[in-house]
């Protein structure tokens, strides 16, 4: 049988609370315990450049924004997406996000994001959460090896596919993308099981971590 935690997670999960979720009006399609967990990160460690793969409205994008601006006023979010034509106008008007069109996993955006870092030094805050294929998260997690610095913080989403704890049938995704990168690359990052634990339940499970 299902622990308290997982049986309310498919709950959650099942009832599609996610899919009609909003920041200031614009969706955002995320657990809102996880968003919470985000806001104490960056309120924490106060990245200068926060991440994003995959942008759909861009409410967590704002989100990001929103916070950044009270955490560390000379930063910056980039959002990375192969269609950002749906894009909420609240976002898009955002001084503070870059919105490109182009896949997360592209040489285009690695430039980019290595010129970010240049222009915005300090640690970043990376959220995947574009293709859920385990092959695509496994792509992105070996563009980060290039990428990323000691200290700062990864977050791979959507580990709860694939009957961790919810929809089954999905395939291999995030979850598996994870348990490979680890098996070759054991050293690169610290789990951060205290914030995947805190709130009993996340979208990220294996998925909250930090670079070594």
């Amino acid at each position: 049988m299902d622990s308290v935690p997982e049986q309310y997670h498919s709950w959650y999960y099942n009832q599609l609370v996610w899919t009609h979720t909003t920041f200031l009006g614009v969706p955002c399609l995320k657990s809102v315990s996880d968003m919470w967990n985000y806001q104490e990160i960056l309120a924490e460690r106060k990245p200068s450049l926060v991440i994003e793969f995959g942008t759909f409205k861009g409410g967590s994008a704002l989100f990001f924004a929103t916070i950044l601006k009270l955490t560390s006023p000379h930063s910056r979010v980039l959002t990375v997406d192969l269609d950002q034509h749906s894009v909420n106008e609240a976002a898009r008007s955002n001084p503070h996000i870059e919105f490109m069109e182009a896949s997360s996993t592209s040489p285009e955006t690695a430039n980019r994001i290595r010129e970010l870092r240049l222009q915005y030094p300090g640690s970043a805050f990376v959220v995947l959460d574009s293709d859920h294929s385990k092959n695509h998260v496994f792509q992105e997690l070996l563009q980060l090896r290039q990428l990323t610095q000691s200290g700062d913080y990864v977050v791979v989403e959507d580990g709860n596919l694939n009957g961790h704890p919810v929809f089954p049938k999905f395939g291999p995704g995030p979850y598996e993308a994870i348990e490979e990168y680890f098996a070759q690359y054991p050293d690169d990052y610290v789990s951060d099981t205290a914030r995947e634990e805190k709130f009993g339940f996340t979208f990220a499970p294996k998925g909250f971590l930090i670079r070594h």
